[in-house]
């Protein structure tokens, strides 16, 4: 079994923030594979089902962004999976806005909900990393991320997760760049 988790704050307050791109990413997932429900499970919204011919656990931790390692911690060391079948989607101030990567391993690069995941369970899973721009100024990060997606963003933001859904089966255990560079293709204009 694999473990997609998406990275994000509970609560219809934060539905649309910039920091809840890897909920939103979980969420179309869900919809496009026909996952059951999210019930709640290891302090989290998980449901099972399969993307292509994978088992995958869909998951959002429920214990707010900067302590995601409290719920995924639990969750990776009851199942006994290994750090490779764990997948985390995050939004990234580094990336503009709507480009992707993929890599495995690494440090937080100041991103609590990753230290807090580094901390809990190791830097080895993967790390698929959303780009949510940076609002340009440090003082400004707080209230930018926590901020939502302005319309022109939210109506951007939709091909990206379409894409990243239809390309979902060859994610895992494929190579990364391959699967990167399908996801980059289907965004060319």
């Amino acid at each position: 079994m694999f473990v997609l988790a998406g990275l994000g704050n509970v609560g219809p307050q934060y539905a649309l923030n910039r920091h809840n791109v890897g909920f939103m990413v979980v969420d179309t997932l869900a919809q496009s594979y026909r996952f059951p429900d999210f019930k709640v499970k290891f302090h989290s919204l998980v449901s099972e089902g399969m993307i292509g011919p994978h088992k995958v656990m869909l998951c959002k931790p429920a214990t707010f962004m900067n302590r995601s390692g409290q719920a995924l911690g639990p969750l990776m060391h009851f199942y006994k999976l290994p750090l490779d079948n764990l997948y985390v989607v995050h939004d990234d101030l580094d990336l503009s806005f709507g480009r992707i990567k993929i890599k495995q391993g690494g440090g937080s690069g100041g991103h609590k909900g990753l230290g807090s995941l580094d901390q809990a369970i190791g830097q080895d899973y993967w790390r698929l990393r959303v780009g949510i721009g940076h609002p340009g100024h440090a003082d400004a990060v707080s209230a930018y991320v926590l901020g939502n997606f302005n319309g022109h963003e939210q109506k951007e933001l939709i091909p990206l997760l379409t894409s990243i859904a239809e390309w979902s089966p060859e994610l895992f255990g494929c190579n990364p760049a391959v699967w990167l560079n399908q996801v980059s293709q289907r965004l060319k204009p």
